[in-house]
């Protein structure tokens, strides 16, 4: 039986973001958006349920844009859910806003294998990452320049693949929005409701060692990607404690990054701080993408 996905989790920015949606285009778009107005010979695309592995959770959904090159750049989009459940519709608002905010982009909305206890999410759901970034590599002539973002599960699966698995650095930038960052910090492992979903990460195999390699904070050397944190001081699930471990450890290596922390749950942030969540995202991402 899969854990029961708390109320929270439903109730947040991610899940809800069609509510404020509206709001914040009337507001005006992301920090540091240009504008294009010449011509482009390539009209816009949009695919979705792009194929990249044998299992019917193995698809993303792509956002080609007009005028598209050999120099765009691509931001990859990693929904929450617990590792057990959750899917990429999750993240559709996102894509609205980016298009609007960064149209040059583009954006890969990405589906992966949910995890069961007899087949818990790592290493396959960052495989299953690997695998989607290895698929747009191999079929679009875009730049090899990412940007990661990724909401409570998600952020951490993006991290784990940003610090791990990128061994070519192609990710420059990674946003983590109240995703875990250090299996072994005891304010996060001995949470009651963390222990629900732990078998489901680690299979059983709930060791030091384990915990170790499944940390993205483990993963952090000098040739991270700037990475960039939004975190709530009354999270239930993940306490500050996740944010303030991984940038201590950026700093040590002095690589670019932000903690951001607001007066919220997991990821229930007002309107006023999503505001600025959105703000602050767009100027991380037009300086460092």
């Amino acid at each position: 039986m899969k854990p029961t996905v708390p109320r929270f989790l439903k109730n947040n920015l991610f899940t809800q973001g069609k509510k404020h949606l509206l709001l914040f285009l009337l507001l005006g778009t992301l920090a540091g958006c240009t504008s294009d107005n010449e011509t482009k010979p390539i009209a816009a695309a949009q695919l979705l349920n792009v194929a990249y592995g044998n299992d019917p959770e193995q698809v993303y959904d792509i956002y080609l844009p007009e005028g598209r090159s050999s120099a765009t750049k691509v931001m990859f989009l990693v929904h929450g859910g617990g590792w057990t459940s959750g899917d990429k519709e999750d993240m559709n608002y996102l894509v609205q806003i980016l298009q609007i905010s960064f149209p040059q982009y583009a954006i890969v909305n990405v589906e992966y294998r949910l995890a069961t206890q007899s087949s818990p999410a790592l290493p396959k759901q960052t495989d299953d990452i690997a695998a989607a970034v290895a698929h747009v590599e191999s079929h679009y002539a875009l730049a090899k320049n990412y940007g990661f973002l990724g909401a409570s599960a998600g952020g951490h699966l993006s991290m784990l693949y940003a610090y791990q698995l990128d061994t070519q650095h192609r990710v420059k930038v990674v946003c983590n929005v109240v995703g875990p960052t250090d299996f072994n910090d005891p304010a996060y492992q001995e949470n009651p409701a963390v222990q629900e979903y732990l078998p489901y990460i680690t299979g059983g195999n709930n060791t030091p060692e384990y915990f170790t390699q499944a940390s993205p904070v483990t993963h952090v050397n000098g040739q991270s990607p700037a990475t960039i944190q939004f975190m709530g001081n009354a999270d239930p699930l993940v306490p500050v404690t996740q944010g303030q471990r991984l940038k201590a450890q950026l700093d040590s290596f002095n690589v670019v990054n932000e903690l951001n922390i607001y007066d919220a749950g997991h990821g229930d942030f007002s309107v006023a701080d999503s505001r600025d969540v959105y703000a602050k995202l767009g100027v991380f991402l037009q300086t460092h993408l």
